[in-house]
């Protein structure tokens, strides 16, 4: 089989949901979000028989994930904003459809350190080599997406949005 049989196929199986939820954190979307995935996987089975024995697949996946969602930005340069989120990407108790909604509007760049620093839990040195980009990048994008953030309720209350 030309990605490595069962154990791809296993792999596939037993995380693909979650690759899923994290693609869609990454793009706001479920259609990119699955060509995402989709396209990660595909890089995955063609190494399958390295990664599996010297790395992690998952966060071999999650990487390519991070740095296509860059990419495919990069080369489009527009952005898509959602109001509905999928029951079945994602179950929490808070207002996820708020909070995505107010991320979507920050840059790229932004979007990514906040997932992978807030919602994938990463330390900065391994966010750094995901985006590919420094230590001191990744800090900087984070306080200025925060700034941004914690800067946009003030401004909506006295009506300046």
């Amino acid at each position: 089989m030309r990605h490595g049989g069962v154990e791809f196929e296993d792999f596939v199986r037993t995380r693909g949901s979650a690759l899923l939820r994290y693609g869609y954190v990454l793009t706001g979307n479920a259609e990119d979000a699955a060509d995402l995935v989709q396209e990660a996987l595909l890089r995955l089975g063609d190494n399958w028989s390295r990664v599996r024995n010297k790395d992690s697949p998952e966060a071999y996946v999650r990487t390519i994930m991070a740095r296509q969602h860059v990419s495919w930005w990069r080369r489009r340069r527009r952005e898509r904003v959602t109001d509905e989120v999928p029951d079945e990407v994602h179950h929490d108790a808070h207002t996820f459809g708020e909070l995505w909604r107010e991320i979507a509007t920050l840059p790229r760049r932004q979007q990514a350190v906040l997932v992978l620093r807030y919602y994938e839990d990463l330390p900065d040195e391994e966010i750094a080599a995901i985006l590919g980009i420094s230590r001191g990048t990744v800090r900087s994008q984070a306080f200025r997406a925060l700034a941004t953030l914690r800067i946009r309720p003030a401004v909506l209350e006295r009506g300046h949005a």
